[in-house]
């Protein structure tokens, strides 16, 4: 059985090849005494992902499909569409936790996160859910280029290749007032960090621009 299957994906795979190849064979045209490939814009294209801010869908979509529905969605609707399924989903996550500390979920609810102390005012679940419910990402072309590092009044005026946009995501999440909350200490789960660095010695000057994660 498992041998079958091995072959009708290959025989899959090989049938795609011979797919694209024809397709692609009028784009194939000699320029300068070189064969080269002219990109093929026409057809149907569908849309798949957002990424302005990503990891969001990933931890706050309760399912594949609902995942799927929020990636092809228009940026316009997704708040109306999505925030209260991530609160909801946000809130979850807290009281799951508490349940695997022996705690009740009133112990371990959504704390107002590290944006409040700058902002001025309490960014509560409803409110924060509210702004992560839209994928995109802002820019700001007459303000200093941050997407939250903590240290100045703003943020998320743009992105910059050093910026660590899962980890900034997780402690806004997960981090309660001072960033901190679930840190790995004291018998904590480790939710403010997914371990991975990122410096500037990984960026670069060529594409892709960031190199291998330490």
């Amino acid at each position: 059985m498992k041998l079958n299957s091995i072959k009708h994906i290959f025989v899959g795979l090989l049938l795609s090849f011979v797919v694209v190849s024809c397709n692609n064979d009028d784009d194939m045209m000699m320029d300068d005494d070189m064969m080269v490939v002219r990109p093929d814009f026409s057809g149907t294209f569908a849309q798949v992902d957002h990424m302005g801010r990503p990891g969001i869908n990933t931890v706050l979509g309760a399912d594949g499909d609902a995942k799927d529905a929020h990636n092809i969605s228009i940026p316009a609707n997704q708040g109306a569409a999505f925030q209260m399924a991530y609160q909801e989903r946000l809130e979850a996550l807290h009281d799951a936790y508490a349940i695997a500390l022996g705690l009740t979920a009133e112990d371990v609810d959504y704390e107002p996160n590290i944006l409040s102390g700058i902002l001025g005012f309490d960014v509560t679940a409803e409110i924060l859910t509210s702004v992560l419910a839209t994928d995109v990402l802002e820019v700001a072309p007459d303000a200093q280029t941050v997407y939250f590092d903590g240290s100045v009044p703003v943020g998320f005026t743009g992105r910059k290749l050093q910026d660590d946009v899962i980890d900034i995501s997780l402690i806004l999440l997960f981090g309660g007032r001072d960033g901190a909350r679930f840190n790995g200490e004291g018998g904590l789960p480790q939710l403010v960090t997914d371990g991975v660095g990122l410096t500037a010695d990984n960026i670069t000057t060529t594409f892709p621009y960031i190199g291998s994660p330490e």
